[in-house]
């Protein structure tokens, strides 16, 4: 995609406060610290459109963008970082859930994991949740400049094992280089914009 803009909409935490629904939407969810605004910030060839800290987990509400005036794109709250607040964590289930659930523009979401990680328990429920809404996952993982070429093979092998997809579906990418940012915008734009997108086939996990 070719962006020719891309602007902040709003923040929320509740259905009331949501944008009104012009747009197909592209949701982004991962760890605090997996490097999600980074990775916005790369699709949209900006900077500081998401605003990124050194301190995981400060993202505590939704935003909204827009890309074009033609897709909108959602920063989730970063989940699984022990410093935040008890509070917060409680409340991030349900505002998330809330949110995948309901909300009719919702066409895919980008669930990002550390390639150097291998996903855990928040990851396969979030899973869980993409599956139970019939949301079509859009599978990345980030950092890959960390690791040499063979490293990467073998996590993208044990990701997928662990989480149940073939290796093929997951996407590498770099903020740093910008390799996986054509990949990425493509399986967006196949997901929001197609009116019948392939599904990432995801396995039973039982």
């Amino acid at each position: 995609m070719i962006v020719k803009s891309a602007d902040f909409v709003t923040s929320a935490v509740k259905p009331s406060q949501y944008p009104e629904a012009l747009h197909p939407e592209a949701a982004f969810a991962g760890r605090s610290n997996v490097g999600k605004s980074s990775l916005i910030n790369t699709l949209v060839n900006r900077k500081r459109l998401v605003k990124t800290s050194s301190t995981p987990g400060r993202t505590q509400l939704i935003n909204f963008f827009t890309v074009n005036d033609r897709i909108s794109l959602v920063d989730l709250p970063g989940y699984g970082y022990a410093r935040v607040p008890a509070s917060v964590r409680r409340n991030w289930g349900p505002m998330i859930e809330t949110y995948l659930k309901g909300r009719e523009t919702l066409k895919a979401v980008v669930l990002i994991m550390d390639i150097r990680r291998i996903p855990g328990i928040e990851e396969q429920n979030f899973i869980d949740w993409l599956k139970l809404y019939h949301r079509t996952p859009i599978l990345v993982l980030t950092k890959a400049d960390k690791l040499s070429k063979s490293a990467q093979k073998k996590q993208r092998q044990a990701i997928g094992a662990a989480i149940g997809v073939d290796e093929s579906v997951l996407i590498l990418f770099s903020a740093k280089t910008r390799v996986g940012k054509p990949e990425v915008w493509s399986a967006i734009e196949r997901a929001v914009l197609d009116e019948h997108p392939e599904r990432t086939r995801l396995k039973p996990r039982f």
